[in-house]
């Protein structure tokens, strides 16, 4: 049978051409092991040769009511994503994971703004893992009370997770350098709110603005206070979490009379801009300044960066796990963490007299 150009090939046109059901056709595509090879063989040629592309991917949705696709909420830009090597070791993880289950991984932006938590909504996702960097929006309280299985990538009082304790291991690197005799110390983060350097003295009773409270900085950056319980903390925060952001932030915390015997990155990405502004000055990592990190990514060892390891690919499979089977049964999963101790930290260097 050949039609007119102008008649649409649909699922009925194709079941009528061969002499079988609606149902059998759809099998063809959906549900391949419920017919012989030869049947399945001879509906996928004909459906060629007739120019039918195959079923609605919304209307198979809508039947079945999965997309087999999980999100991933991430809380900066986009195009961060693909630089950040914690963010492609994670999704890495989370990918292995979710494909396991037939399924696919969707990025999503962190909406700002109601436009953008309507966008969310419209997501055609099954689940949905956020970065821990991401608030308890609106929106994806929303996306939780229509059936969408919400996975956070830290501790939280309800709800599936699985991170680390960030306040613990901020804990674990300042014990550290206290130990090497450091008091004095900077600590950097990503996200300065006008886009070029922020510097903030941090005080428990007054946070970091613009941090957003329960996040993994400003758990760091608590968990250090409560280790070193100083006068005062000095944050400076540069950019978006990167080398270059880096690079500003600690000449920002160099470029003083007091200089600093120790900065804390909350990123190893940042921590290796901070070593360039520090080489760049003519010092010397863990002689005359000690710079920390966190994540222990691989340049980490190359660089001789004292970090504080994470199991990152763990952390992104038990995500898509929680994420895609609902009937896991260890909905909240702790993960280790190690000090690891490398060169860029040494002890305090003495005072100048």
């Amino acid at each position: 049978m050949v039609l007119p150009a102008e008649s649409p090939v649909t699922m009925k046109t194709l079941a009528h051409q061969i002499g079988v059901s609606v149902a059998t056709v759809s099998n063809a595509y959906s549900r391949p092991d419920q017919l012989s090879a030869e049947l399945r063989h001879q509906i996928l040629a004909t459906a060629e040769e007739l120019g039918y592309a195959g079923p609605s991917v919304a209307g198979r949705a809508l039947r079945s009511g999965r997309n087999d696709v999980c999100g991933f909420l991430f809380g900066g830009e986009l195009a961060t994503a693909f630089s950040d090597p914690y963010s492609v070791i994670f999704l890495a993880g989370l990918s292995e994971s979710v494909e396991q289950f037939g399924a696919s991984v969707l990025l999503l932006k962190a909406p700002v703004g109601d436009g953008a938590t309507q966008a969310l909504q419209r997501a055609p996702i099954d689940a949905l893992v956020a970065n821990s960097t991401v608030a308890s929006q609106t929106g994806i309280e929303m996306l939780r009370g229509r059936g969408v299985r919400i996975v956070r990538t830290r501790r939280c009082e309800d709800g599936d997770w699985v991170g680390i304790n960030d306040a613990s291991a901020a804990q674990l690197v300042a014990r550290h350098l206290f130990r090497l005799g450091h008091r004095d110390i900077v600590v950097v983060a990503a996200g300065a709110s006008t886009g070029g350097v922020d510097e903030w003295a941090y005080h428990p009773d007054r946070p970091v603005p613009g941090l957003v409270e329960g996040s993994y900085e400003s758990e760091r950056i608590r968990g250090i206070w409560d280790e070193l319980t100083p006068r005062a903390l000095r944050v400076v925060r540069a950019g978006a979490n990167t080398r270059a952001a880096g690079r500003t932030a600690a000449g920002q915390a160099l470029d003083v009379q007091a200089r600093p015997t120790a900065i804390v990155a909350l990123s190893d990405v940042l921590a290796f801009g901070i070593l360039d502004a520090v080489r760049a000055r003519g010092l010397e990592p863990g002689r005359d300044i000690s710079i920390c990190g966190f994540d222990d990514i691989p340049d980490a060892n190359f660089l001789g960066l004292t970090t504080l390891h994470q199991p990152i690919t763990k952390k992104g499979r038990l995500a898509g796990l929680l994420a895609m089977d609902p009937d896991h049964p260890q909905r909240h999963n702790p993960l280790p963490v190690q000090l690891v101790v490398r060169a860029s930290t040494g002890p305090a260097p003495t005072p100048r007299k």
